[in-house]
């Protein structure tokens, strides 16, 4: 068996692994490199033909594990897509949205590399292309066993968003793990983080490797005082988020705040289509709820309350402008490289008044990490704007696990005689959370370079 490493190799973005076996070669994930520009190139080709890959296993819907199917259709890939049916619902969402953004954005893209002695570049797909991706989408629910070829493999809650899976599979006489994207624990909505059984290969993301999260209550407590102490200035709180699952535990969250008046009356706008829509989504999926959600839902919307307004069109986000205080803007993307949100931050960035509350990883490359850096300007549409708003970093809110998480994970998951390999990480991060699991479990990992091949 040999694993080849497409994406996700000392980076936090690209999801990507190629696995070969005597009879079959097959993706877990599939997904686009995101931040840097020297990253994002990376979008356009794969390292292996595409119409020689029998399958794909998606761990789950966001862009950085799927964002890149549409071209591996399009470019000659016929087989099936195996997810859970929460996760193709989802995927279905992201995929259309990306497409959509990429059309709308191409021409600015392109200018900025012109500028830059670039080449242009085509988007990397169009609608069209996500359409094609729809038929190949196979689901599968948890826990069931299914075999194709010299594989069998299962999907278990990895605890990450809605309906997200590790991956457990049996490949010649060995038990391989891939562990997606692990899940924070005690987070609402979804299930904390199940264990493997264990493997001979275990496969571990990174992000949060070396940091240890404030827990889900402490930041809870950290929201709330945010946003007193901007109403208190007269200003309004930006919170840049990612649409899948951090959009909704923070509606969550506001809305347990207003019902109990621990922050006074104001205007709640969740600025994103895409996040409407998943949160529409959510409460299709009840079965990966757990049981305080459940129970939840059975006395009324827990994402819905007096004051929240949803804005689809354009037009509607342009009118939240003329709002100046006690105001709570929820908008994507969450890194602050594109969306709704880049258009808010040129209007309150400057304002001493306002605050960004940053609730979720913030890749190297983007305005968002350059904000929390300290940087003094940002440059947003070919303009430099002064940071002068209040900045707030809250990990508590993390859908990844942290460390010490990780390290539990793993060490279920181990025998003597497992193969660790890290990815989905950042290099300084990766190098002190594997002097962790080596001193914790007795393992040394394995860090594989990007397009490095492993053999087992």
């Amino acid at each position: 068996m040999k694993i080849m490493f497409c994406g996700a190799a000392q980076v936090v973005t690209g999801s990507c692994h190629l696995i070969e076996t005597g009879n079959s070669k097959f993706l877990l994930d599939c997904g686009q490199f995101q931040g840097a520009m020297e990253l994002e190139d990376l979008n356009y080709t794969f390292p292996f033909r595409p119409s020689d890959i029998d399958f794909v296993i998606l761990s789950h819907g966001h862009l950085d594990h799927c964002g890149r199917l549409p071209l591996l259709v399009k470019e000659g890939f016929s087989g099936k897509i195996y997810a859970t049916p929460g996760t193709i619902d989802i995927a279905r969402l992201i995929l259309m949205d990306a497409a959509q953004v990429q059309e709308e954005s191409i021409e600015t893209v392109n200018r900025k590399r012109e500028r830059e002695g670039l080449p242009p570049v085509a988007p990397l797909f169009i609608l069209d292309d996500v359409f094609d991706v729809f038929d190949l989408f196979e689901p599968i629910p948890y826990g069931e066993w299914v075999g194709i070829k010299d594989l069998k493999f299962r999907f278990s809650d990895a605890g990450h968003i809605l309906c997200s899976s590790f991956i457990e599979m049996e490949i010649e006489g060995k038990r391989v793990v891939y562990s997606g994207d692990l899940g924070n624990k005690g987070k609402p909505f979804v299930r904390d983080p199940f264990y493997p059984e264990k493997a001979d290969v275990l496969i571990v993301e990174s992000t949060y490797g070396n940091r240890v999260h404030k827990s889900v209550v402490e930041s809870v407590r950290e929201l709330k005082e945010a946003i007193l102490d901007t109403f208190k200035r007269g200003g309004v709180v930006l919170i840049p988020t990612f649409a899948l699952e951090r959009a909704q535990d923070i509606l969550y969250f506001l809305k347990q705040f207003i019902e109990k008046r621990e922050i006074p009356k104001c205007k709640v706008f969740l600025d994103s289509p895409l996040a409407i829509s998943i949160t529409r989504t959510f409460k299709r999926h009840k079965e990966c709820f757990d049981k305080d959600t459940l129970e939840m839902f059975k006395k009324g919307d827990p994402l819905n309350f007096p004051g929240l307004t949803f804005t689809r069109t354009v037009e509607e986000s342009m009118r939240i402008n003329q709002v100046k205080s006690h105001a709570i803007i929820i908008a994507g993307n969450g890194m602050c490289t594109a969306g709704r949100i880049v258009h808010h931050l040129r209007h309150h960035l400057w304002d001493r008044n306002s605050s960004i509350v940053f609730i979720g990883y913030q890749a190297e490359g983007t305005t968002g990490r350059e904000i929390i850096e300290g940087k003094k300007k940002v440059k947003i549409f070919n303009e430099y704007i002064k940071v002068n708003a209040k900045v707030y970093t809250i990990n508590g809110f993390s859908s990844h696990a942290d460390k010490p998480q990780l390290i539990d994970w793993i060490k279920r998951g181990t025998k003597k005689d497992t193969r660790i390999v890290l990815v989905h990480g950042e290099k300084d991060v990766m190098k002190d959370y594997g002097e962790a699991i080596l001193k914790d479990i007795g393992i040394k990992p394995i860090i594989p370079e990007l397009y490095e091949t492993l053999t087992f």
